[in-house]
């Protein structure tokens, strides 16, 4: 991406939740501010044969979030959380999303698998049923983003990304260029993954998933967790969407993405990639480090990759770190993997909204080896009314995606 310089303003009039605290942002946002993880056994499939038994995975969907969607049991359950969110953003946004002018941009990396499993199941006798085609229909990747441009009636661009737990972050990124460049007036962009046995078996054969709740940036750290859910935000350019009265709720000033090229799983130990992102965010906004007013982090409680992100925010802000409050919403809802950037922008957005920093559920201090602000036990106030936050995510690969999102008080002045 170039920097922003001169190009068109993108503002998000919309967002849209689903997560391990329930259907919709208000849901998010009082799960947010509670201070307590979402992250409880799952129901969706036995952790018997597991060495951990922890996930964050999105509760029974009430009966008023499927009605006019009328192609509802046909979708998978990532689909199912696309399609909802993205109508919660729509309809905040009060945007009619039909024709060429409007494009979707979706992240993920399940897609149907647990349809998938499903099926298999069926096949080996493992489960009742006949293994009907139809619990395939959305095993492709580009499943969700698909399923919200169907229910929308978009007939812009719909494109999907699909780089590990960066994909939402990507996407993002890719409909900022979307907009600033007019290919489209406004963009549905965000991310949806559902949790799966093969991601789970998987990552607990890698030993990378903590037998409680995960703890980002604390000491005793052991792990993620993972969960489930979607996050989907409407950008549009700020002069089109103040003409036609649409009511701004941040403004996204800058985006970074870079690749670790160091380790398939593992990332560079100082954070070379994450730190090359996360410049180049501010640098398409045209901001220094000490503008920042608060972090909302990658923080997957694992060893190596909080102590890399703690390395490459030190390198970045140097000794300002200490005084940037840094929050790790994947305490609060699990890796919700290829959806995390896009559920992690919205997030940031409610902060916004809220002018405060989330607590990071767990009560334990931060790690003092790692040198970050993590706001525990109770919310923190910010006295900024148009707070700068960076939202980061990294992935498997060495993918590394960087946003800077403002408050709209002030910046739409």
């Amino acid at each position: 991406m170039t920097p922003n310089r001169g190009a068109s303003r993108v503002v998000i009039t919309g967002i849209g939740s689903v997560s391990g605290y329930g259907w919709g942002v208000q849901a998010l946002r009082q799960g947010l501010r509670s201070g307590r993880t979402a992250i409880t056994e799952p129901r969706i499939f036995d952790t018997g044969g597991q060495r951990t038994h922890l996930a964050a995975e999105a509760p029974e969907v009430p009966e008023s979030c499927t009605e006019g969607i009328s192609a509802w049991k046909t979708l998978s359950q990532a689909d199912r959380f696309a399609v909802v969110a993205a109508r919660e953003a729509v309809d905040m946004a009060d945007l009619d999303a039909t024709g060429p002018d409007v494009g979707v941009y979706f992240g993920g990396s399940t897609a149907g698998m647990v349809e998938c499993e499903e099926w298999v199941g069926r096949i080996l006798g493992c489960r009742p049923g006949s293994p009907h085609l139809s619990l395939l229909a959305s095993q492709q990747l580009s499943g969700p983003g698909d399923a919200v441009a169907r229910f929308l009636g978009v007939s812009g661009p719909v494109q999907g990304y699909s780089a590990a737990c960066a994909s939402g972050a990507l996407a993002l990124g890719a409909a900022i260029d979307a907009v600033r460049g007019s290919e489209v007036q406004a963009a549905v962009v965000g991310g949806s993954d559902s949790l799966c046995l093969l991601t789970y078996a998987g990552f607990n054969s890698l030993r990378s998933v903590d037998v409680e709740a995960c703890r980002p940036f604390r000491a005793d750290r052991a792990g993620l967790s993972l969960g489930e859910g979607a996050g989907v935000l409407v950008l549009e350019d700020f002069d089109r969407a103040l003409a036609r009265g649409a009511k701004p709720l941040a403004e996204l000033r800058g985006f970074g993405s870079s690749c670790d090229a160091h380790h398939m799983t593992a990332p560079h130990p100082e954070g070379d990639g994450a730190l090359a992102a996360m410049w180049a965010a501010l640098e398409d906004a045209g901001l220094q480090p000490a503008e920042l007013s608060a972090v909302n982090a990658h923080g997957t409680g694992t060893t190596h990759n909080d102590v890399a992100e703690a390395a490459a925010l030190t390198r970045l802000m140097g000794s300002d770190l200490c005084s940037v409050p840094l929050l790790a919403p994947k305490a609060c809802v699990g890796h919700v993997l290829g959806a995390a950037g896009a559920l992690e922008a919205v997030v940031t957005v409610l902060a916004l909204e809220d002018g405060v920093v989330y607590p990071t559920p767990g009560g334990e201090p931060a790690d003092p080896d790692l040198g970050v602000d993590l706001v525990v036990g109770e919310e923190r106030r910010l006295a900024d009314d148009a707070a700068l936050w960076m939202s980061m995510n990294f992935a498997f690969g060495g993918a590394n995606a960087a946003v800077v999102i403002q408050g709209w008080r002030e910046a739409g002045a």
